[in-house]
């Protein structure tokens, strides 16, 4: 019985992923995430309280 397997798709270009190389399809596109990550490209959005952020400074300690 034959299993289809659905390929991923290589994040960086698009083509089907490699398998020895997943999620890439290539060791150049893993090299353009890897330089994405150093370069600071990829973030995490973070909001701030300033509020909170005045009161640890004044006190030393957070907030409760």
């Amino acid at each position: 019985m034959a299993v289809s397997k659905t390929r991923e798709k290589c994040p960086i270009c698009g083509k089907a992923a490699d398998e020895l190389l997943r999620p890439f399809c290539s060791k150049r596109c893993a090299d353009v995430d890897l330089h994405r990550w150093f370069a600071g490209s990829y973030a995490i959005p973070v909001t701030e309280d300033e509020e909170e952020d005045e009161r640890r400074e004044d006190d030393g300690k957070p907030p409760q």
